[in-house]
C-alpha cells in the first residue's frame, strides 16, 4: 500500500504543547521544525526536544518528519548527527542549491530518508539533478522562500510559479519520488486554501505542508478521488472487463476513445480512494 502524504503540517519543534497536540491531528505527516520556526536562542533545545519526541512516539500512523538547520549555519552538523542517531522516518533538510547539497545531507543522514526542499534559483535550476540522488525521498516545495529569492509576487493563482510547480512533480516522477506543495499562508482565508489545495491536486503533487492544524480538513478533503471521480473510475474499469473490450488497446466509453492508460488512471484511482 503507498503511503498517504496528503495533509504535512509543520510545527515547532521548540513548543511542547505543539508536539503533544501533533499526536491527536489528522495530518498525515507531522514535521516538526528545527529551523524556520524556530529562534536561533532556541534551537539546541528544540533539537534535544525533537529528539525527545521521536524516542519517545505516540504519533501512531502519522509519519514524523524533522525539519533540521542547514548545513552552513552553526547547528545543522549537530541536527543532522541527533536525527541520524534518533532515527525519525525522514529528515527534512532546506535550501538545497545542488545535487551535491543533497548528497552530503544523505550521508550525514545515515540510514534515515531525506526529504529536500525546492526553494532556491539554483533548486529549480537542477531539479532533475537533485532528484537523481540516492538517499533522497521526496521534494518538498518552498514557495515563500523561492519567491523571496526570486522577487517574485505569486499572487492568488501562483501564475509566476506555475512552472516550477511543473517542473518539481516532474522530477520527483522521473526519479520515483514524491512531491509535496509548499504552504498556504493566510490562515484565515479558508477560500484561498481550498482553491490552493486544489491546484496542488491539478498539478500532481501528493500532498501539501501545512501551516496551522486548522488547514487539515480542506487538504485532507482535497486531495481525496471526489464520489464523481470515483463512480468514472469504476465505470471505466468495468467497460475494459467487459467481452468485447478483451485485447483491445481503446474502447469507446461515455462519448469518447478510453485507453489502457486511462484504465491505469482508474485503477490507481481506486486504490487511492480505498487507502
Amino acid at each position: 500500500m503507498t503511503r498517504l502524504r496528503r495533509a504535512a503540517l509543520y510545527l515547532p519543534a521548540s513548543s511542547p504543547r505543539a508536539i503533544a497536540k501533533a499526536r491527536t491531528l489528522a495530518a498525515d505527516v507531522v514535521i516538526l521544525d528545527l529551523e524556520d520556526a524556530v529562534a536561533p536562542d532556541q534551537k539546541t533545545d528544540a533539537r534535544v526536544a525533537a529528539v525527545a519526541a521521536i524516542r519517545e512516539g505516540g504519533f501512531g500512523t502519522r509519519e514524523l518528519v524533522v525539519r533540521a538547520n542547514g548545513l552552513d549555519t552553526e547547528w545543522g552538523a549537530d541536527d543532522l548527527a541527533a536525527l541520524a542517531a534518533a532515527k525519525p522516518d525522514a529528515i527534512l533538510v532546506p535550501k538545497v542549491s545542488d545535487a551535491a547539497d543533497v548528497a552530503a545531507y544523505v550521508e550525514r543522514a545515515g540510514a534515515v530518508p531525506v526529504w529536500a526542499m525546492v526553494e532556491t534559483a539554483g533548486a529549480v535550476l537542477r531539479l532533475d539533478a537533485i532528484a537523481a540522488v540516492p538517499g533522497l525521498a521526496a521534494l518538498v516545495m518552498g514557495t515563500n522562500d523561492l519567491a523571496r529569492e526570486l522577487r517574485m509576487r505569486p499572487g492568488g493563482d501562483r501564475l509566476p510559479m506555475q512552472g516550477f510547480l511543473a517542473a518539481t512533480v516532474a522530477a520527483a516522477r522521473a526519479h520515483g519520488r514524491f512531491t509535496l506543495d509548499g504552504v498556504w499562508n493566510a490562515i484565515d482565508d479558508a477560500d484561498g486554501l481550498a482553491a490552493e489545495c486544489a491546484q496542488a491536486v491539478r498539478f500532481g503533487f501528493d500532498g501539501k505542508t501545512l501551516i496551522h492544524p486548522g488547514q487539515i480538513d480542506a487538504c485532507l478533503a482535497a486531495f481525496r478521488p471526489s464520489a464523481e471521480e470515483i463512480a468514472a473510475a469504476q465505470a471505466i474499469v468495468a467497460a475494459f472487463a467487459q467481452p468485447e473490450a478483451a485485447g483491445k488497446g481503446a474502447i469507446r466509453h461515455g462519448g469518447a476513445m478510453v485507453e489502457r492508460l486511462h484504465l491505469a488512471e482508474a485503477e490507481a484511482l481506486l486504490a487511492r480512494a480505498k487507502e
